[in-house]
């Protein structure tokens, strides 16, 4: 999708390491933004990505005991989509994959197309190109989870391999959209990690129900949200919390209790609401704080277990 971050350049790096040749492909998909979604405003840096893979291309070079990147694969809307234009519509014409019900939940609740437009663009980049391995980033774990069941659905001769989330130094995990945040925003941006963490804490103390769990998160957000809440406008941000998730690992269906053989996914989403009454020189991001900006993020409770039940091997963050 462009915009490439730390997190992008660590699965480059990660695929050097691991291959000869690296294929790096840049292309904003335009059937997984929603028809109300932020396609024309998502951030398009294609100058600042080529200058970072050339510093990569660099750095490879200097080291005999990695691959190169060999391809940059830039194609344009008409090379993806020769048919029909595609659509953002929910049931739009067009030549798609859909991975259900794994596609519904979670993200898919919220954005129904989005999954079906990443299925399949994924699913025409393989074609395209036939990687022996293609990588992704633990961030987006449920991308990684349809990904994953597609490949195996369709039988496709490409090895999955996922990165951990690469993080910034308090925590918030790496995003394209982390640019909209601005300073007010950003500040507070790990709560939802911190819910996360608190409902990791809580199963490693012993707690296995859902709604102990959950109410570890809870205790997390609500304080914060009512904290921001006690604030003037043009100091506050303010949240919505649009989920938290502990879900069966392979089919990501709520779970009442973690398995200790299963393991659980945990996950959130967050919507950091518009900046209220922004003030002269405030920094409040790219769109001038007038955009939502959605946060998700997610830990595996008992990586090992996880691993073992849905065949993809998720690496310990750095």
């Amino acid at each position: 999708m462009g915009a490439l971050h730390q997190g992008h350049l660590a699965l480059i790096r990660q695929a050097a390491r691991e291959n000869a040749h690296v294929y790096v492909s840049i292309y904003v998909n335009p059937t997984q933004f929603g028809v109300n979604e932020d396609l024309n405003t998502y951030p398009k840096t294609w100058d600042a990505d080529m200058e970072k893979l050339n510093e990569l291309c660099k750095e490879f070079g200097a080291n005999p005991h990695v691959g190169q990147i060999t391809t940059v694969f830039a194609p344009i809307t008409l090379d993806m989509y020769p048919g029909l234009p595609p659509t953002s519509e929910l049931y739009g014409e067009g030549s798609f994959v859909t991975i259900t019900p794994l596609s519904s939940v979670l993200e898919g609740a919220s954005r129904p197309v989005f999954f079906r437009g990443v299925a399949t663009v994924v699913m025409k980049l393989l074609n395209l190109v036939q990687p022996e391995t293609v990588y992704f980033g633990q961030k987006d774990i449920q991308q990684t989870l349809v990904i994953n069941r597609m490949m195996q659905d369709f039988h496709l001769n490409t090895t999955l391999r996922i990165g951990p989330t690469v993080r910034e130094v308090d925590g918030l995990a790496m995003s394209s959209r982390n640019v909209y945040l601005g300073k007010r925003r950003r500040a507070i941006a790990t709560v939802l990690l911190s819910a996360l963490h608190a409902v990791e804490t809580a199963y490693a103390k012993g707690a296995t129900q859902r709604q102990d769990l959950l109410a570890a998160a809870l205790e997390i957000t609500s304080s914060e949200q009512e904290k921001q809440r006690r604030l003037s406008p043009s100091r506050r941000a303010m949240f919505e919390v649009e989920y938290i998730s502990i879900a069966e690992p392979s089919s990501l269906s709520e779970v009442t209790e973690v398995s200790p053989n299963d393991g659980a996914v945990l996950s959130g989403a967050i919507k950091m609401l518009p900046v209220e009454e922004p003030q002269a020189g405030e920094d409040t991001g790219l769109g001038g704080g007038k955009t939502m900006v959605r946060l998700i993020d997610n830990i595996l409770l008992d990586r090992d277990k996880i691993s073992s039940r849905t065949g993809i091997n998720y690496s310990l963050e750095h």
